[in-house]
């Protein structure tokens, strides 16, 4: 693509509307992701007993492994939904982008 393409695309809405929706979901799954694990460290650090405790009378699992793989899960899931929303959402956006920026051409 030239240049001239490029600077079509850098002025067109959709563009800063992709730039806004990309950045905006990227930001608010990095604040999970990163507020989940420092706190589950957090609570490593500063209450290892309770992560110790048998989740119930009978059971051999402490609470740590059960968060943890709770925790292990959920970050998996949050990599299907990105990943899901970019080759869905984001990659229609970018489509439409593209597409109308080749009509502009003189």
């Amino acid at each position: 693509m030239s240049s001239v393409m490029y600077e079509r695309m850098r002025v067109n809405p959709k563009f800063q509307k992709l730039v806004q929706e990309r950045g905006r979901f990227a930001w608010t799954l990095s604040a999970i992701v990163l507020i989940l694990f420092y706190g589950f460290f957090m609570l490593v650090a500063f209450n290892p007993g309770l992560l110790a405790q048998k989740i119930s009378e009978g059971s051999m699992w402490p609470i740590g492994y059960t968060i943890e793989l709770c925790l292990f899960v959920f970050f998996w899931l949050l990599t299907v939904v990105y990943v899901r929303k970019a080759n869905g959402e984001f990659d229609d956006l970018t489509a439409d982008l593209i597409k109308d920026a080749q009509k502009e051409k003189l």
